[in-house]
């Protein structure tokens, strides 16, 4: 306490002249119109810009929940989008409308591991079992196909990436309706092959290479790519194709997987029928 008060004596002028100071500016407030209101203004600037800086410090820091929910929200408009339906006219009768039965359902997910840079490459979502995810299913991105879900944990999902030479995916090329396979073996993580594609078929390059659908894993028409090369290769009856992916297998994010719920009655019917 003493060392207090011998602090306050050595700054006794200073607090003085701070105390003469904060007085006279009350004064001037208090008995001048014009400068009250500068005052005012002045401290209103203060306080708004204060409370801009917390929002936007709060904003930042809520990112990740608006990024989560908009990517619920992204996964409804598909469950709810004609694309995710088929016609059941036969079944219900029609009376001004247009009936349909949903053909897919999409499950939000964030990717929380991934590869691109190896010979075969995997992602690893943040929902499994318990979500209702399992092997099989289609996973899209914002953008194009990421992949096909290869085993599900009750919490978490190991995924097969586009980069991976074990699956072959049926695209089609949106202009022509000329169907391939696309295959992985560029190790280039922005492209990909497309095979099988007969040298009859005029393909160009910029178009646009999309799923094909029916196989029970991705819907028809999700974005793969467009068309970056094409070559013949003498003695060959294919093109040799280059697709640019649309989807950006480098960066992390959220996804969305893909379930078919009438493959198990399709797998089964068509396993009945093999030799």
């Amino acid at each position: 306490m003493r060392d207090l008060f011998r602090f306050l004596h050595r700054i006794r002028s200073t607090l003085m002249f701070l105390g003469w100071l904060i007085l006279s500016l009350v004064l001037l407030y208090n008995g001048n119109q014009h400068h009250r209101a500068q005052a005012i203004s002045s401290s209103n600037a203060v306080v708004g810009t204060i409370f801009s800086w917390r929002k936007e410090i709060t904003d930042y820091a809520n990112l990740k929940e608006v990024n989560r929910r908009l990517a619920e929200e992204n996964a409804d408009y598909r469950n709810r989008h004609i694309s995710a339906y088929t016609p059941v006219e036969g079944v219900f009768a029609r009376i001004q409308d247009t009936i349909r039965r949903q053909e897919y359902r999409v499950i939000t997910a964030k990717v929380v591991n991934s590869t691109w840079h190896k010979p075969k490459n995997y992602l690893t979502l943040d929902k499994g079992n318990k979500a209702g995810l399992h092997g099989a299913m289609g996973v899209i991105g914002p953008n194009g196909i990421v992949g096909v879900v290869r085993d599900a944990s009750p919490n978490f999902t190991s995924v097969i990436s586009v980069l991976s030479p074990e699956i072959k995916y049926s695209v089609q090329l949106r202009r022509t309706g000329h169907y391939g396979l696309l295959f992985w073996d560029t190790n280039d993580p922005l492209t990909s092959s497309l095979t099988d594609i007969a040298k009859h078929a005029r393909i160009a390059v910029g178009d646009t290479v999309e799923t094909r659908g029916g196989d029970g894993v991705f819907p028809a028409g999700i974005m793969v790519g467009v068309v970056e090369s094409v070559e013949d290769q003498p003695g060959s009856n294919y093109h040799d194709i280059i697709v640019r992916l649309s989807e950006d297998m480098t960066r992390s994010g959220f996804v969305y997987v893909v379930e078919d719920p009438h493959r198990m009655e399709r797998d089964t019917l068509e396993q009945a029928h093999e030799p």
